[in-house]
């Protein structure tokens, strides 16, 4: 008789069993296990492994943690309209697992106190994981080195127009001071503030958001997108230009991918002028903002020739009461992060875009593109960050879902195919059957890159 002995049963905190995972070999049907966070084994588990927790994901697909690379959570200063516990809670109902902040809050992120400040607010407090921008200004340009360095640091973010005092950077010689200090890929926001004051009349005069493609037009983002992509190039510093949202914009940029990073939004991808407008009036005002047919068509397209790199939401609360104030006294900025994924996923099943190219826009791509650690990608020894979705579910996005302290969205009455089912950040079940359960417990994101270190591949 045969004495030959059986495999030892091993045991993983977390184990989800029978969905289709998507891996770097394609789509399969699997099981992964994870302990202390980390993926520990992928394959066939149900019955050579125990767990104190399993996620029963039969007919669900498995995607990377989504990670959101621009969002505005508003902490300090702004919590009336947004806080890292709401923004984060909304995060992981929608499917995202991790997110970049960005420094436009008051006090302004510039400083290695600003950046731990908001370390120290989201600690116990965050649903996902977390890092931070700092905003790249005159005031601290011959620091930004020391300051891209700095643990739980996203980078470094750089308003060319539409924002105030410190961290507006529309001078040629404070921009070439910033991209001479430091070696990460550099964030920009790419509008014209010149010539964005010139045109406001336009809008004063008729007080018609109608016009707020009009007043930023084409030119305002163009000039400054080449303004900024020929200086990255002179000073041999890879850029990520955030939010593109014109067709000739797009032109320009797929001859100039070598350093440079593409993002667009979902709003972008998803919305039309002059329709949004007259149906949403300032609800659909952004910067910069939704524009015509045509330059929506010229987004999708470059997302199939390759030359979008990610997608991220730029979540931008604002309360109702501040968006019905007359344009253009109304603020630009709509909610984002909790919806990035259901509206993308509505486009998967449109046919726009298939689901492994949206895991490479909202996964693999801010992981390669920013050098993140241990994220983006389903693989042993990863952080056991997961995305679990029905791709035949079908939703109404409603406002009473919408977490953020807003308590809006553009999408309200939207009915959806494709939908976040189960949210797991480093091996805990944040989001089970579409409800939140646990508690906050999301971490500083880890990077690979240091001043001092390599460049990752663009």
């Amino acid at each position: 008789m045969s004495t030959a002995t059986q495999p030892l049963q091993q045991h993983a905190d977390l184990l989800v069993v029978g969905g289709t995972v998507i891996t770097p070999n394609g789509a399969e049907t699997a099981d992964i296990a994870s302990r202390d966070g980390r993926i520990v084994a992928i394959g066939s588990l149900r019955h050579r492994w125990t767990a104190r927790s399993t996620i029963e994901a039969q007919g669900l697909h498995i995607l990377p943690g989504v990670i959101d690379s621009q969002v505005h959570f508003r902490e300090p200063g702004l919590t009336y309209k947004e806080d890292l516990e709401a923004g984060t809670r909304g995060a992981v109902l929608g499917g995202v697992t991790a997110v970049f902040e960005m420094p436009n809050t008051n006090p302004l992120t510039l400083g290695q106190a600003d950046l731990q400040a908001k370390l120290d607010a989201a600690k116990d407090r965050s649903w996902c994981d977390y890092a931070f921008y700092i905003g790249g200004s005159g005031v601290n340009a011959g620091q930004l080195e020391r300051l891209e360095a700095l643990p739980g640091c996203a980078g470094v973010k750089v308003f060319m127009g539409s924002s105030f005092g410190d961290l507006l950077a529309d001078d040629d010689t404070v921009l070439r001071r910033i991209l001479r200090h430091g070696r990460r890929r550099l964030a920009v926001h790419a509008e014209d503030e010149a010539r964005l004051r010139q045109r406001k009349s336009i809008v004063e005069a008729s007080g018609d958001v109608c016009q707020h493609p009009q007043w930023r037009d084409v030119d305002s983002a163009l000039l400054a997108t080449k303004r900024i992509v020929a200086m990255a190039e002179e000073a041999g510093r890879r850029l990520h230009v955030l939010h593109i949202s014109t067709a000739e914009e797009l032109r320009y940029l797929a001859r100039h991918k070598r350093r440079v990073t593409v993002e667009v939004t979902p709003h972008h991808l998803t919305l039309t002028a002059p329709e949004c407008y007259q149906r949403l009036g300032s609800l659909a005002q952004m910067n910069p903002p939704v524009r015509q047919q045509r330059h929506q068509e010229a987004l999708w397209q470059a997302i199939r020739e390759g030359i979008v790199d990610v997608i991220g939401s730029d979540h931008a609360p604002h309360t109702l009461a501040e968006k019905a104030q007359p344009y253009p006294q109304s603020p630009s900025g709509m909610t984002g992060v909790q919806t990035l994924l259901p509206v993308m996923l509505d486009h998967v099943h449109a046919g726009r875009l298939s689901l492994r190219r949206l895991v490479d826009l909202t996964s693999a791509g801010p992981a390669r593109v920013f050098g993140i650690e241990g994220k983006g990608r389903i693989a042993v020894g990863y952080d056991a960050d997961l995305t679990l979705i029905d791709l035949a579910a079908q939703r109404t996005i409603e406002n009473r879902w919408i977490a953020s302290r807003s308590g809006w969205t553009p999408y309200h009455g939207k009915t959806i195919t494709g939908w976040p089912i189960h949210t797991v950040v480093r091996g805990q079940a944040v989001v089970r059957d579409e409800q939140l359960v646990g508690s906050p417990s999301g971490q500083a994101i880890e990077f690979l890159e240091t001043p001092e270190g390599p460049s990752a591949p663009c």
